[in-house]
């Protein structure tokens, strides 16, 4: 699938005049490119779709992450098999306040989520996911361990 039928938001970071509690941070990812396809890789054979565990969440850095103007790619991947679910392009600042955002939350509850995806189909509800890892890797390939959520007690 085209990076382009995918466009990124995200809300409840804390730091945008929004509530003092503003909620779990979540990034809505809306599909604008055929169902099918979509729908295809988010299930399994029998049509169902897949659980939050059975899906990881990364991001890419094509540069430094602490240059105003770097940019990265986020990916859903099939956590069994190791396919890519999507990709999409992302400015690397917005992922930094992002992740920042949601371990600020994990700090203040104890259900072990840290944030939510939400998938929509030309801005209609499909999937929702809470998740609490999200993996930020540099240009070569490095696990940046500040930059990712890695919960307590996993080791990579």
């Amino acid at each position: 699938m085209r990076r382009d039928y995918f466009t990124l938001d995200v809300r409840n970071l804390g730091d945008d005049g929004e509530a003092a509690d503003p909620g779990i941070p979540t990034v809505t990812i809306d599909f604008d490119g055929p169902n099918d396809q979509l729908t295809d890789r988010l299930t399994d054979d029998s049509g169902t779709l897949f659980e939050a565990g059975e899906l990881d969440v990364s991001y890419r850095l094509h540069g430094p992450v602490d240059e105003a103007d770097t940019e990265g790619v986020v990916a859903v991947t099939n956590r069994v098999t190791g396919d890519f679910v999507l990709e999409l392009n992302a400015d690397a600042e917005d992922v930094t306040r992002f992740v920042d955002a949601a371990r600020a939350y994990g700090r203040d509850t104890d259900d072990g989520n840290r944030y939510r995806v939400e998938l929509t189909i030309d801005g209609e509800p499909f999937a929702t996911y809470e998740k609490s890892t999200l993996l930020v890797y540099d240009a070569d390939g490095g696990l940046l361990r500040g930059h990712s959520l890695i919960p307590s007690g996993v080791e990579l």
